[in-house]
């Protein structure tokens, strides 16, 4: 009786693991898993490339053609970020074939930073302008312990320095053109307008930029980039090949 019951069970249990492997049958000409009913590709995918400036994704497309499919689209899906996609193939998809990131320095605007750091940070991440240099004067001679006082009417800042017995006032300029590095080195870095603010702490002076453009750089350099790409690869695009979207 207990053999019986023991067979039964191992008999069940059989079943229930056939039951779990995988099947591939075909249905109207298309290939699938029977466990999750996935289709399988009609074409192999290539693994994406990741690179990281404009210039190594335009010598791919030009040296490499024949990994290329009939078309191709490259979307510059933003001013650090441009992807090369095939045109559709099976079931209406895209193959990914290479993705190019910018490498940007990241200066942390709207965050108050000691004055060292505040120095470091705007040599690092910016252009040389004469906005950019006046700032860099003003904050560099704001000391500890000389700061009388500031006023601040909401659009621009003064700040009464004092040294021994000497008050002189400094106008903190406002706004200020700059030119941060935000996009790939082969597109002109683009020019914004940015409030530069001082304020007293128990570390010293500290400042910061905010971005007063509301990120309309985005946009600009979006299409500057797009025009690049529209000249490297003007052969190809004459013969349609290649379609750039931004």
């Amino acid at each position: 009786m207990m053999e019986g019951l023991r067979d039964a069970l191992q008999y069940i249990t059989s079943l229930k693991e056939k039951s779990m492997e995988p099947k591939i049958v075909e249905i109207e000409g298309n290939t699938y898993c029977t466990r999750e009913l996935t289709r399988y590709h009609r074409f192999p995918m290539a693994s994406s490339l990741s690179v990281n400036t404009l210039t190594a994704l335009v010598d791919y497309i030009k040296g490499k053609p024949e990994e290329l499919r009939e078309t191709s689209i490259l979307h510059v899906v933003s001013p650090t970020r441009v992807s090369l996609y095939s045109g559709l193939i099976d079931e209406r998809k895209r193959e990914s074939l290479m993705a190019a990131e910018a490498i940007v320095n990241e200066f942390a605007f709207d965050n108050y930073y000691d004055q060292e750091r505040f120095l470091i940070e705007l040599q690092s991440n910016f252009l040389q302008t004469a906005d950019l240099l006046t700032i860099m004067q003003v904050s560099g001679n704001i000391k500890s312990g000389t700061t009388a006082n500031y006023s601040d009417d909401g659009v621009s800042q003064k700040t009464t320095i004092k040294a021994g017995v000497e008050l002189s006032d400094v106008i903190v300029p406002n706004p200020v053109r700059l030119r941060p590095y935000r996009t790939f080195a082969e597109i002109e870095q683009p020019e914004s307008s940015y409030i530069f603010r001082i304020k007293d702490s128990d570390r010293g002076p500290v400042f910061k930029l905010v971005e007063a453009d509301g990120g309309l750089w985005k946009n600009t350099v979006m299409k500057k980039i797009k025009n690049y790409l529209e000249y490297e690869l003007s052969d190809q695009i004459k013969e349609r090949k290649i379609t750039i979207i931004a």
